[in-house]
């Protein structure tokens, strides 16, 4: 999946901003008014960064799944380049790629400047990281207000250890003719009628599929709706684990039923996999991004399948309400860096309306916006498919639920302690009891630290 390719950005078109304007104010204020988007009268004073003579810059990325979110990406830094003079390089690797190579990076300190990274990785190496917290509290002040989800994954107390970037919306993806095939008229609402259109759907031949494989985004969305939505969590409001419960054990024979019903082999799936399966119409009903959808789109062979995707939200289990993760993306600045103040130029750069709106649309319902001003980006209301991603970053639950985030709920992430729990006992490798066992002891290494 990666793609090693260096983009040359100086190439590409784009409006010509001066250097001393951009150094008097990076994002002017006109046209903001067109998406909704207005300044807040009570936000800090605008940090000004003037990068060092002679930067340059290195950021690595997670490769994208819509093509137009890198290029308005790479557009944007182009605009960036042209203003200041300083070059920009963006490299990407596979989504599971991102988080070992941002760890080596923070502890050898050296490699990228700055990396998207991954839910909660900042908080496993904050010593490692620039402060953000002025320009965060600008952006926030400015742009009406951080969502909480992101802004907690990106920050520890009072203080930005990373920038909030995104969330990555996740939703359930399915063939309505299919579902209406198997006697459903409508997209079940809870998570009893959600087995019984998975079993109806395997027995008409167009089954379902989850990852229960290491797949950091889809693997890890579908493990904690499943624990999340029986009413069971990692961790106690004072961070004590608390994964071995009744009601994990419920969220995990209720995996090993809808597991029954999907295409073998899901747990070895990484978060292509279910992606090519929907496509090439092994699975009818799975979990995605919308980057599903305009896979389908792009393809003239698969237009009848297009046609027939719908988006939904997840089915509310027994807990009563909708609980979801949602992919999420910081932007780390390393304290290795020779260029703090370009790096912090080029991050407000692209998080100013300007740039922020363009990616957004560019994204096409692919990322979500971290502040909330944003929300009013018209992307959101240009198709029906959209609606479930709309609220992403204001809905998730970040993943150390119910407990502080930190060095021990990113290192459980990381780990993949929850995945492995469900796709050891679905596969029948251990008994739902045994696999919940053997989750709190891997939890308690890091949160007995």
């Amino acid at each position: 999946m990666s793609d090693r390719r260096i983009p040359d950005i100086r190439r590409r078109s784009h409006k010509t901003i001066k250097r001393r304007e951009f150094l008097a104010a990076s994002a002017a204020v006109a046209g903001l008014t067109g998406f909704g988007v207005r300044p807040s009268f009570a936000q800090a004073a605008e940090p000004t960064y003037k990068p060092e003579e002679g930067a340059s810059l290195r950021l690595l990325r997670w490769t994208p799944f819509v093509k137009g979110d890198e290029d308005a990406w790479l557009a944007n830094t182009a605009k960036f380049t042209e203003a200041t003079g300083v070059q920009v390089r963006v490299d990407k690797e596979s989504w599971e790629d991102i988080r070992p190579k941002a760890a080596v990076a923070a502890n050898v300190g050296s490699g990228p400047d700055m990396v998207m990274c991954w839910f909660d990785d900042a908080h496993q190496y904050p010593d490692k990281l620039v402060d953000m917290t002025e320009l965060a509290n600008y952006l926030g002040g400015k742009y009406g207000g951080w969502y909480d989800g992101v802004k907690g994954y990106a920050s520890k107390g009072d203080k930005f250890i990373a920038m909030p970037l995104t969330a990555i919306g996740n939703a359930i993806c399915y063939r309505d003719s299919h579902m209406k095939a198997a006697g459903f008229s409508e997209f079940p609402k809870d998570t009893a009628g959600f087995l019984e259109l998975c079993k109806a759907m395997k027995a008409k031949g167009t089954p379902a599929g989850f990852p229960h494989g290491k797949a950091v985004g889809d693997g890890n969305n579908y493990a904690h709706w499943l624990l999340w939505s029986h009413g069971g969590k990692m961790v106690d409001e004072s961070g004590k684990v608390t994964i071995n419960s009744p009601e994990t054990i419920a969220a995990i024979n209720y995996a090993k039923q809808l597991y029954e019903t999907f295409i073998p082999g899901t747990e070895s799936w990484l978060d292509i996999n279910n992606n090519r399966a929907f496509l090439a119409g092994q699975v009818s009903l799975t979990a995605n991004g919308v980057s599903l959808y305009y896979a389908s789109k792009k393809d003239e062979a698969l237009a009848e399948l297009s046609k027939d995707i719908r988006t939904t939200n997840f089915p509310v289990g027994p807990v009563g309400q909708s609980v979801e993760l949602h992919q999420t993306s910081s932007l780390l600045l390393f304290s290795h860096t020779q260029y703090p103040e370009a790096a912090k130029a080029y991050i407000k750069f692209m998080m100013e309306a300007d740039q922020m709106n363009a990616w957004i649309q560019g994204s096409s319902a692919y990322c979500c916006q971290p502040l909330k001003a944003f929300a009013n980006n018209p992307i959101w209301t240009s198709d029906p498919i959209h609606a479930p991603y709309a609220k992403a970053s204001e809905t998730l639950r970040p993943n150390g639920y119910a407990g502080p985030l930190g060095y021990a709920s990113a290192g459980v992430m990381a780990d993949y302690v929850l995945v492995d729990m469900f796709a050891s006992a679905v596969t029948g490798q251990a008994t739902p009891e045994d696999a919940a066992i053997e989750a709190e002891r891997r939890a308690n290494r890091y949160y007995r630290v």
